[in-house]
C-alpha cells in the first residue's frame, strides 16, 4: 500500500545542500527539459550538486509515456512528447512547476518512495494553507475531496511525472495555484476521464496566495523531507530566463 511507504529521502551526512534555484519568467518547454536533463547527466556524472528548480512554463500539454492519442481532445496550445511517466498534462502560467534532480543512488533507490515522498511534499504545502490533500492508491498526484460538488467528487490539484535516468530524477510536479482551469479541457488530464475527478487550484478552492508565498512553504517542506537547500547565485547553466537568486534566509502528471 502506497501509503504505507516510507516517507523521506534525506541526502547522507556531510552532503552538499541541494541547489534551490526559482525562475520568474516563463521558461519554454523545450529549453528547460534541455537543461534539466544536462544538469541530470552532470549530478549522474559527480559534477554537479542535486538541484530544484522551480518555473512556469507558457500554456502547453505534454504527452507522458503511458499518453494515449484519443486523450488529446483539442490542441489549444503546443504539445510536447515527454520523457515523464503518466499521460496528458497541462502546464501554465500562475501553476508551479518543480524540476527535481535529486542522486537516488546516495539517498536510496527507491523510485516508489521518492514518489510518495514528493506526493507528501505538496500534502504538507496545502496544509499550510488549510487544504487538504490526499493520494490515492490507484491515482497518482495530491488529491481534494469536492463534497460540494457532490457525494464522491474529488479534483487533483497537483500531478506528478518523474523519469529516472541513472538514479537521478528527472522532471516533478506541477502544483495548481491559480492557472486558467478551462485549459485543461484540451486533454484528458492524466488518463483521468470519470465524471466526479476534475482539477482544481488554490484559487479556485478560495485560497488567495501568491507565488512567492506558495514558493517558501515548498522549500521549508521539501527541507523537512530532502534536507538543506540553499539559493542558488546566477541562472541555471547561465542560460536559464529570469532566475531569481535570493540568500537562503529570504521568507519569500501524471
Amino acid at each position: 500500500m502506497r501509503d504505507e511507504l516510507k516517507i523521506g529521502l534525506p541526502a547522507p551526512p556531510g552532503s552538499a545542500p541541494v541547489e534551490w534555484r526559482v525562475s520568474d519568467s516563463k521558461v519554454p518547454y523545450e529549453p528547460a527539459v534541455g537543461l534539466m536533463q544536462a544538469r541530470a547527466a552532470a549530478i549522474a556524472a559527480g559534477k554537479e550538486q542535486e538541484l530544484v528548480w522551480l518555473l512556469e512554463h507558457p500554456a502547453l500539454y505534454t504527452a507522458g509515456t503511458s499518453a494515449k492519442p484519443g486523450e488529446l481532445i483539442e490542441a489549444r496550445f503546443p504539445v510536447f512528447e515527454s520523457g515523464r511517466g503518466g499521460q496528458m498534462t497541462y502546464h501554465g502560467p500562475a501553476q508551479r512547476v518543480a524540476y527535481v534532480m535529486l542522486d537516488l543512488k546516495r539517498r536510496g533507490p527507491d523510485v516508489r518512495r521518492f514518489v510518495a515522498t514528493l506526493e507528501e511534499w505538496v500534502i504538507r504545502t496545502l496544509a499550510a494553507f488549510n487544504v487538504r490533500g490526499e493520494r490515492r492508491e490507484d491515482r497518482i498526484g495530491v488529491w481534494v475531496r469536492r463534497p460540494d460538488k457532490g457525494e464522491g467528487f474529488e479534483d487533483k490539484i497537483a500531478a506528478i511525472g518523474i523519469r529516472v535516468t541513472q538514479w537521478v530524477t528527472l522532471h516533478g510536479m506541477a502544483l495548481n495555484v491559480d492557472p486558467d482551469l478551462a485549459h485543461f479541457s484540451g486533454i484528458v488530464p492524466c488518463g483521468v476521464s470519470e465524471q466526479s475527478y476534475g482539477v482544481t487550484s488554490l484559487a479556485d478552492l478560495g485560497i488567495a496566495v501568491s507565488m512567492p508565498e506558495v514558493d517558501t512553504v515548498l522549500r521549508r517542506e521539501f527541507e523537512a523531507l530532502f534536507g538543506a537547500a540553499d539559493y542558488a547565485v546566477g541562472s541555471i547553466e547561465n542560460t536559464s530566463p529570469g532566475a531569481r537568486s535570493l540568500s537562503s534566509s529570504s521568507v519569500p502528471s501524471r
